[in-house]
């Protein structure tokens, strides 16, 4: 049995044993890093810089973007270290800060989403209250109190998981520090505490749930009785591509947390949580950009003068502040 003050290091789940396939997996997390950096880079400045994308839409996308890329920076830099310098380990405060800024950046995604279907309702269903109800300050409320229920969620749960006795090792079995594989780790009679809190916690992710849902079944509604096939067509490339990020999220998030045990095993466990905390923000750039013409074109103006600019700096264009 191991006791929790005597802990310093925790070991976490490898990729590979053989050095061939580590140092495969160095160059593969970098350049999924490299991709997520840029893919959200890009959209954050182009958001940024473009004053016709200074609309709520946009607003909260790039508040997404910054979650996706913050949400990886906390857990592939370490997988890539580990992978480079032949090791497991991670240390008792590392895993605790990982724990921390991955709850902190991968919790308030759920709550953005939730208002981003919010954001969509209004414009499709209540057009004429749109400027009303999606004002610039109800707009930063709306994306400040999502950072602030994830930074309260993640303290909350940090603080609770590692207050907790651990008597099974310290080998969580996961190649990064979360909430439940530190769970497992923990005493049994002191497990249905934090349980507990995690059921508790999950009761508004429900609702948000139930809101989206109720706002999509809104919109549907709404748009079939559009009867121009133009209208629908840019309804649906507003639409679809938050509905695709919201049904990424939640089935990776789902599978991940409750996948039958009989099913469990270390590598099937590596894979899910590579889907659910790896793929999303290298992914959600592209599911964005590809069916909106307005950001792609966008960007495109935005490679175009950044090339000019090199080109013939008096010709640069800055961002509109």
């Amino acid at each position: 049995m191991s006791n929790s003050s005597s802990i310093t290091q925790f070991l976490l789940l490898a990729f590979a044993d053989r050095r061939e396939l580590q140092l495969l997996h160095f160059w593969l997390f970098l350049g999924i890093c490299l991709a997520a950096l840029l893919a959200n880079g890009l959209i954050i400045t182009t958001i940024a810089c473009d004053h016709h994308l200074h609309t709520p839409m946009y607003f909260f996308l790039l508040n997404l973007s910054l979650l996706d890329l913050a949400s990886i920076s906390t857990t592939v830099p370490k997988a890539m270290a580990n992978s480079l310098w032949d090791t497991r380990a991670i240390s008792y405060q590392g895993c605790a800060a990982q724990l921390f800024f991955f709850s902190f950046f991968i919790s308030p995604e759920f709550y953005l989403l939730t208002v981003m279907s919010y954001d969509r309702y209004v414009a499709i269903c209540k057009p004429l209250h749109y400027g009303t109800l999606l004002g610039s300050r109800a707009c930063v409320h709306m994306a400040a109190a999502a950072w602030g229920s994830g930074f309260l969620y993640s303290l909350l749960h940090t603080a609770n998981t590692f207050s907790l006795p651990l008597c099974h090792g310290n080998v969580p079995d996961q190649f990064f520090c979360e909430i439940p594989q530190i769970l497992k780790l923990s005493c049994s009679h002191f497990y249905l505490r934090e349980f507990g809190l995690l059921a508790f916690s999950a009761f508004p992710f429900f609702v948000c749930f139930v809101f989206i849902v109720v706002s999509y079944v809104q919109i549907f509604r709404t748009v079939l009785r559009i009867p121009s096939e133009q209208g629908w067509h840019k309804t649906f490339s507003t639409c679809l591509p938050h509905l695709a990020v919201v049904s990424l999220f939640l089935t990776t998030g789902i599978f991940t947390y409750m996948k039958p045990l009989s099913i469990s095993s270390p590598s099937l466990n590596l894979v899910v949580s590579f889907l659910y905390s790896v793929v999303p923000p290298v992914v959600n750039p592209f599911i964005y950009s590809m069916r909106n013409q307005e950001l792609k074109g966008a960007l495109r103006k935005l490679v175009t003068d950044a090339i000019g600019s090199r080109i013939s700096p008096a010709t640069g264009s800055h961002c509109i502040s």
